[in-house]
């Protein structure tokens, strides 16, 4: 009986979660407003609906009432997360909120699954982002100077990269994190915020040669101090970033082809000066050849996406944990291991459908700061995500480089949370300022209207006071 619920409740999730995707894909073209459009309901349904199936089955294979306990936690999270949206900021993306949502949910059931221990700690830290991350959309719509603190943005950024380079510890061979208080927290994945708020800030009012060579030589900066620390992953997605907004705020293809000369030229240089890159690169191209040790996490994941097929193994009937660090650089090749092919690429579509909504927020956006702004965010996770899967999949070397809202790690998640609510008050703000226009033009319309009364008004006073002369002149001439 039990393994009967187990299989209804795996192709239940595959039936939702493919449900999920093609709503969200019919509802591209909408302006994301939930109380004119009943389709948004449909996507929180499958959603709640999805933690419930996920939880059920963790239940079914474990019996432990810890995983009730969690379930109910996650659920009343999810169930104040939308009501307070809801209430304070009305005038977001409903649509994209449930996207990120619905990537938490399957990320905090995979986790589970793997570490139990793990998943509360990462449920624990996304309600602590979310409290935080809620205020960013009000603090943007009343703090005015942020688009005027570019240098601010990139000492800061420069800052703390430094002082990862200087005292932290060596992590699978990169200086990654330090600890405060301790509290271990990785610096470069919250700069790549601050660095993208700084690119946006130099281009704001125009990206002239001189001031593409300034910005360049901050950019390069981040990027040196990165491999300098030999965190060549996010050394790449800045390096990627910084090209792509140059190219977008300048439009000249030579930026663009001269990034991609460098970045090659760059590789070839950290495949000879470090020894894990040389390593990660002979797994990518041969992981068969070296199984026993340098190929060994590549292959394992192989197996695992190859293993799962189209519809999975179902949760724990799978063996992901063969994996060296599969909750953090290889927690895709879990999902198609237990949960099929067919919901690892919804997982893909609907990561696209949130690059491609934070590319809608650039577009719509009345301030370059701002444009560039949302540009910068949606290729910095687009590209993460790019990065992380075709690790998995063998497409490109492993970077080490986490899965964002999915893989477990504190620091990526709760960048990633900013990330959107960052776009959460751009649009917010392109919104505020559609209705402040829709107000002016109807007061103009007012005016006008008033006007255009008060002259008919005076019009036909004039004709009174005419008539009423030719009326006395008439009788004056009968006496």
């Amino acid at each position: 009986m039990t393994e009967i619920v187990s299989e209804l409740l795996r192709y239940g999730t595959i039936l939702l979660v493919v449900t999920y995707t093609v709503v969200a894909i019919g509802l591209v073209r909408d302006k994301d407003n939930r109380a004119k459009n009943p389709y948004a309901y449909v996507l929180i349904g499958c959603m709640f609906l999805l933690q419930f199936f996920m939880s059920c089955t963790v239940y079914i294979m474990t019996l432990e009432v810890k995983v009730i306990w969690f379930y109910l936690a996650q659920i009343v999270y999810m169930a104040a997360l939308f009501t307070l949206y809801r209430i304070f900021y009305s005038k977001g993306s409903i649509v994209l909120l449930t996207h990120m949502s619905m990537l938490l949910t399957i990320g905090l059931a995979i986790l589970t699954r793997l570490s139990f221990n793990k998943a509360v700690r990462q449920f624990e830290l996304l309600v602590l982002g979310t409290v935080a991350a809620g205020l960013i959309p009000f603090i943007m719509s009343k703090f005015k100077l942020l688009r005027k603190m570019a240098w601010f943005y990139g000492s800061i950024g420069i800052g703390l990269l430094l002082l990862v380079l200087l005292i932290a510890e060596n992590t699978y061979g990169a200086k990654l994190s330090i600890e405060i208080f301790d509290v271990t927290f990785q610096p470069s994945e919250f700069v790549k915020i601050v660095f993208v708020f700084f690119v946006a800030a130099m281009f704001e009012h125009g990206a002239s040669f001189s001031q593409v060579i300034k910005t360049s030589i901050m950019a390069a900066a981040h990027v040196l101090i990165l491999v300098a620390s030999k965190d060549l992953g996010s050394a790449l997605i800045y390096a990627i970033v910084y090209v792509v907004m140059v190219y977008i705020a300048t439009g000249n293809a030579l930026y663009l082809f001269g990034g991609l000369l460098g970045g090659s030229a760059a590789s070839y240089v950290a495949y000879t000066l470090f020894d894990h890159v040389k390593t990660r690169v002979t797994a990518w191209m041969d992981p068969w050849s070296v199984i026993e040790n340098k190929g060994y996490q590549v292959a394992q994941s192989l197996f695992s996406i190859a293993t799962g097929g189209w519809f999975g193994l179902g949760l724990y009937k799978g063996a992901p944990g063969t994996i060296p660090v599969v909750e953090e650089d290889f927690v895709f090749a879990a999902i198609c291991e237990e949960l099929g092919v067919v919901i690892a690429i919804c997982v893909i579509v609907i990561t696209f459908l949130c690059v491609r909504r934070f590319f809608k927020a650039a577009m719509d956006s009345y301030g370059n700061f701002y444009r560039f702004m949302a540009l910068g965010l949606g290729a910095t996770y687009g590209i993460q995500v790019f990065i992380t899967i075709g690790g998995a999949i063998k497409l490109i070397p492993s970077t080490g480089v986490t899965l964002p809202l999915i893989s477990y790690g504190g620091s990526s998640l709760l960048s990633t949370i900013a990330m959107f609510s960052i776009i959460q008050g751009i649009i917010i703000l392109k919104r505020d300022e559609d209705e402040k226009i829709e107000r002016e033009k109807e007061e103009r319309r007012q005016e006008r209207l008033r006007q255009k009364l008060e002259a008919e008004r005076k019009a036909s006073l004039e004709a009174n006071k005419k008539g009423q002369k030719k009326q006395k002149g008439a009788r004056g001439k009968k006496k």
